[in-house]
């Protein structure tokens, strides 16, 4: 006899990746319990595929690890010790600590520190409200866009870009610096449809063979940084052999004469000798981009995590610019469509009642400003407390030597709002459990497409987790901050926000689950003009401009960036004393410090790796499996050598940020990069490190 049960299916979307952004379909075992999670097949562009992690994110939200009640610290900084108390005593210890700080060094001493471990648009930035309503220190998110944005914006003018769904009419993909199959792997469904249906080839442009490049027609590896040395080769043999669009130049872009001029000396013998790819692969991956009207350039991030990252997307950029790719469909490029959505924040975030002339500090420069340095600090007062929501700074930030040092000091209050007992978790006063995306009404919007995506409150929560919002409203109440978004709903919040972005009701949201906000053809494509004043796509870049993102305008080496495409050499070379080069990239089952909690992903990844290359290792006198010790200027790291040919000699990769403690010593990959601030708006450069390499000594 066969038994059938009805399974009900919830509509939601993964709020882990900006990007992708998946819509999705949960199933929901019970009112307490999922089972498996799949790409919701009715969105046009999940269309039913997500990654391995989140299928299996029933492994993570019923984690027996997960934090379920408030605790006070009992033991030293760091130790991870604490004794469950009561949430009015967690709130009122902390809010006691603000006060403190406040009446005693100023408002600016407290510090609400925050990112995007979620998405979502209430729980992430409702935090700014509070800030706002009591005049805090501000933050300044530049872990991930800062770098590759500018670089974009000073050719484009405004973050968007092509339909990636028209991708499935392309004839020429190139991925250049990302590694979809690991972070965005939707990109590879619609990249494989275009492969069968019209013969497209696919094109990977990166530092080490990934598994996107394995997939690839078309495989360029180079060395870490030098992807502007390689886009101004491409175009100086699109401009020698007739494959520059003057037609498309002379009406969309500025200065093009001026740009063949400035490339007529970047040969691909040039751009070999500084990249690494050798001259046939350069001559030939320029051909096919010439003579290929419908390519499509899929620019990712990875490879503006560097102190040349803005120069080098700058680069990149300018190429269908200069083959005139945007007039086609299927051709162009797409960094980012995050500008396409025009949300109105002021109810989330509370600017109604925001004063200016507060400071705003540098996330990744976190140690920095902890350990009072006065650059980051402004002249104002040190920190003294902080509100931390959605991110793990002890793990992700940069200088992690520094970091700990800043968050041991015993005259700082912290206050963690966490999921599990992350590094960061470790050092709080006061640690709080959060609940996870399908314990709460949000919305989200994706990067890398045009949706507009409702995830509704499908399962309760467990123990006494509490949402971000409800932190932050009784947060308010005792500190004496006013705001009505303190007062309302979630879903009150959502749907005043909708409307007042010039975007449906929540009413339609609840009922389409998504809404598809994608420009016209010609906005997409910028055949209405470039963001730019002028309209025009800027060869010659306005870095001063540039560094939009920035509050407090230009940061790092400005006045020495390129004004046309160019090698920027002003990465962290190899040296006698540091001989290799080690770019830090994304695993596949990880994403950042998420998922390395979770016994099947930490199970697939195996352990704390680095890639070298056969001859390095040779050189080194080490074998495949060998523990060795990594060091840099700024600390040291233990891994294992992984054998690996499908990079460049003098390269190191070390894929995934593992929990510290995996590490021996409890120092984290993190440790080995640095925190200065590259121009023209800072960011994090986090494939931008010379070390050292050494076998470990037998204890």
């Amino acid at each position: 006899m066969n038994i059938q049960t009805n399974i009900k299916t919830g509509i939601s979307v993964c709020p882990h990746d900006c990007p992708s952004a998946c819509a999705l379909e949960v199933e929901l075992l019970d009112e307490n319990t999922i089972g498996r999670v799949r790409g919701a097949k009715d969105n046009t562009y999940t269309k039913g595929v997500i990654c391995e992690k989140v299928a299996r994110y029933a492994e993570r939200i019923h984690h027996p690890d997960r934090l379920l009640y408030p605790m006070k610290r009992s033991g030293p900084k760091g130790s991870g010790q604490f004794e469950r108390i009561s949430w009015d005593e967690a709130l009122d210890v902390t809010a006691k600590a603000f006060l403190k700080a406040e009446a005693d060094h100023g408002s600016e001493s407290v510090w609400p520190y925050y990112y995007a471990g979620t998405m979502g648009l209430v729980m992430r930035d409702g935090i700014e409200r509070l800030r706002h309503a009591k005049s805090y220190s501000g933050m300044y998110g530049t872990v991930c866009i800062a770098l590759s944005w500018s670089g974009y914006y000073a050719g484009a003018g405004r973050i968007g870009g092509v339909d990636p769904r028209e991708m499935q009419k392309s004839d020429l993909i190139v991925v250049w610096g990302g590694n979809p199959v690991n972070t965005q792997v939707n990109v590879m469904t619609h990249i494989s449809m275009a492969r069968k249906t019209r013969g497209a080839k696919l094109a990977c442009v990166d530092i080490y063979e990934t598994d996107t490049m394995k997939q690839a027609d078309i495989k360029v590896l180079i060395k870490p940084g030098t992807d502007g040395a390689l886009a101004c080769g491409i175009m100086h043999v699109l401009f020698r052999d007739g494959h520059a669009n003057w037609d498309y130049l002379n009406q969309y872009t500025d200065h093009p004469k001026e740009l063949e001029a400035h490339l007529s000396t970047r040969t691909p013998e040039w751009a070999s000798a500084i990249c690494g790819a050798c001259v046939a692969d350069i001559e030939a991956f320029a051909k096919l981009i010439g003579q290929t009207l419908k390519t499509f350039f899929r620019i990712g991030y990875g490879f503006a995590r560097s102190r040349n990252g803005a120069a080098n997307m700058h680069a990149v950029t300018s190429i269908p610019a200069v083959t005139g790719a945007w007039l086609h469909e299927g051709g162009g490029a797409l960094h980012s469509n995050s500008g396409s959505y025009k949300w109105n924040k002021t109810l989330i975030e509370g600017k109604d009642v925001a004063k200016g002339g507060l400071r705003v500090m540098d996330q990744a420069r976190v140690g920095e400003a902890l350990l009072g340095n006065p650059h980051d600090l402004q002249g104002g007062p040190p920190v003294k407390a902080m509100l931390i929501q959605n991110t793990n700074p002890l793990s992700i930030a940069p200088d992690q030597n520094k970091v700990k040092q800043g968050f041991a000091r015993e005259d700082l209050f912290v206050c963690v709002h966490e999921q599990f007992m992350t590094e960061t978790a470790k050092y709080a006063d006061v640690l709080l459990p959060a609940t996870m995306f399908l314990e709460h009404d949000d919305i989200y919007q994706g990067g890398g497409h045009s949706h507009i995506l409702l995830g509704p409150e499908l399962v309760k929560r467990p123990g006494e987790c509490r949402t971000n919002h409800e932190v932050i409203r009784e947060l308010a109440k005792r500190l004496g901050a006013e705001h009505r978004g303190f007062e309302m709903s979630p879903r009150e919040i959502i749907d005043e926000t909708l409307k007042s972005s010039n975007r449906p009701s929540l009413d339609v949201l609840d009922q389409e689950n998504w809404v598809d906000v994608m420009p016209d053809f010609e906005t997409a494509h910028f055949l209405n003009g470039f963001g730019h004043p002028d309209g025009k796509y800027h060869f010659k870049a306005d870095w001063k401009a540039a560094a939009f993102l920035s509050p407090t305008g230009q940061l790092g080496p400005y006045a020495d960036l390129p004004e046309f495409p160019d090698h920027y050499a002003t990465i962290e070379s190899a040296n006698d004393e540091y001989p290799f080069r080690l770019a830090t990239s994304p695993a596949r089952t990880f994403l950042n410090s998420t998922f390395n909690e979770t016994p099947s992903s930490r199970k697939r990844e195996g352990r704390p790796t680095v890639l070298v290359h056969p001859d390095d290792l040779v050189q080194l006198g080490l074998s495949d499996g060998d523990k060795v010790r990594i060091g840099s200027a700024r600390g040291q790291v233990t891994l294992h050598a992984k054998s690996h040919t499908g990079q460049l000699q003098g390269t190191l990769i070390a894929e995934g940020l593992w929990p510290n403690d995996s590490h021996e010593d409890g120092c984290g990959i993190n440790t080995l990069t640095g925190a200065d601030q590259p121009a023209p708006a800072g960011g994090g450069a986090y494939h931008d490190n010379r070390v050292w390499m050494r076998k470990m000594n037998p204890r």
